[in-house]
């Protein structure tokens, strides 16, 4: 195996810190695996300019790949372009969904501008696209709050940008 597939693979332990089921592969934050004569080099870009995770993310990359015998890799934050839900996994997804958290639609742009008709999203529960935002921002910044009208649970959808 490729020692940049064998990164690759390693960073697929490495949780995101706001939503555990996803790793930051999964997440699509991890943009390259570049080799250089000093060891590899990780290049990733947050979800938000200003993500609170960041900090974490890169401590913990840095964990993973020091006990896998890259102490020496270097860790690049790059912010253009900008990261887009695009970038995350189908698995990804599908874990967002399984978790309880209405996962983004690739290819879908943000619906959720300040007084606009927020988008009907399937309920992660029961399926229902009987649902009403509740809030803008959800637990985090990335996600909004809906109610499924349906089976009256709260839950939260990630935002496509």
């Amino acid at each position: 195996m490729n020692q940049s597939k064998q990164i690759r693979q390693l960073l697929e332990q490495v949780p995101d810190p706001e939503i555990p089921v996803l790793s930051v592969v999964d997440l699509g934050i991890v943009r390259d695996v570049i080799w250089t004569d000093a060891g590899p080099e990780i290049v990733i870009t947050p979800t938000y300019s200003g993500c609170p995770a960041m900090n974490t993310i890169e401590i913990n990359i840095r964990a993973v790949l020091e006990d896998n015998g890259f102490p020496d890799a270097k860790i690049t934050t790059v912010l253009s372009p900008a990261w887009t839900t695009d970038w995350m996994s189908e698995a990804g997804r599908e874990k967002l969904l399984a978790y309880g958290i209405a996962p983004p639609k690739k290819g879908e742009k943000d619906k959720h501008a300040l007084f606009a008709d927020p988008p009907r999203i399937a309920c992660p529960h029961c399926g229902s696209k009987d649902t009403e935002m509740v809030a803008q921002f959800g637990s985090t910044a990335c996600k909004a709050m809906y109610r499924c009208l349906s089976c009256k649970e709260p839950f939260d959808y990630f935002k496509c940008h």
